[in-house]
């Protein structure tokens, strides 16, 4: 579960470019599901409906994902999958792609050469323009598992460039043209995602597990209040660029 329900940091970087032309295949890669929703779901569904195809694929099993000690995690384990599929379907609509799941126990994810295999293999079949994933560097993150999936998505992006790296891994090597990292400590790219707020807020609450948990949404009413917390936030993301609502990277486009 995410422990940062806007999904973004304070922006302190001075630098910045806006408004990626839409990608041709999106692979948002996250640690477990809901993350890639908090952090890129209005981008996502903004490049959809300009024609993007959109992957999601995540790191862990999200069997932590719950308050509740007596919990069946088998179940939880395959209600998030359910939910993670819902919520893609949500974000993309007729270009929702593929959701692929690592498998790793949550809490336990480890950046391991096995593990950077599967994010190879992932880009190099699905050939994404653009890669988005956690950023590995932020100052102070303590959760475990949004480290271990940013450090294996910026090297699995390395490694699936490389025809020497894995050469047996995938059809043959794949190098994306941008990373996009969210949850960024130095953000330098923002994305317009007032039209898209919609379908982001609705791919979260497609997540209904984690509503006590992470989302603090034990009803309608306190969902609603999520809901403004989420849009507040991203209109503070959105006013020094003159943007109603907004999402914010960092962006890497020499790979």
């Amino acid at each position: 579960m995410s422990t940062n329900e806007p999904g973004q940091p304070p922006i302190t970087s001075t630098s910045w470019t806006s408004a990626l032309d839409t990608p041709r295949v999106a692979l948002a890669i996250g640690a477990h599901p809901d993350d890639v929703e908090f952090g890129a779901g209005g981008t996502l569904a903004k490049w959809a409906d300009h024609g993007c195809v959109v992957h999601h694929m995540v790191c862990t099993d999200g069997s932590k994902g719950t308050w509740d000690v007596e919990a069946d995690l088998p179940s939880l384990v395959e209600r998030r999958q359910g939910e993670q599929r819902e919520a893609g379907r949500r974000l993309s609509g007729e270009r929702a792609g593929e959701v692929r799941f690592l498998g790793a126990v949550d809490g336990e994810l480890e950046p391991t050469v096995e593990h950077r295999i599967g994010i190879v293999r992932a880009i190099r079949e699905l050939r994404p323009d653009v890669v988005l994933g956690h950023d590995p560097w932020k100052r102070y993150r303590l959760h475990p598992d949004h480290r271990a999936a940013g450090l294996l998505t910026c090297d699995a992006v390395v490694a699936a460039r490389d025809p020497h790296f894995f050469p047996d891994v995938g059809p043959s090597h794949h190098r994306p043209s941008h990373l996009f990292l969210f949850e960024a400590d130095e953000p330098d790219h923002v994305e317009d995602v007032t039209a898209s707020v919609g379908r982001k807020l609705d791919a979260l609450h497609a997540h209904e597990s984690q509503f006590e948990s992470t989302m603090h949404a034990a009803d309608a009413a306190e969902l609603a209040a999520f809901d403004e917390r989420i849009t507040a936030r991203l209109a503070e993301l959105g006013a020094p660029h003159g943007v109603e609502l907004a999402e914010v990277f960092k962006r890497i486009s020499d790979l």
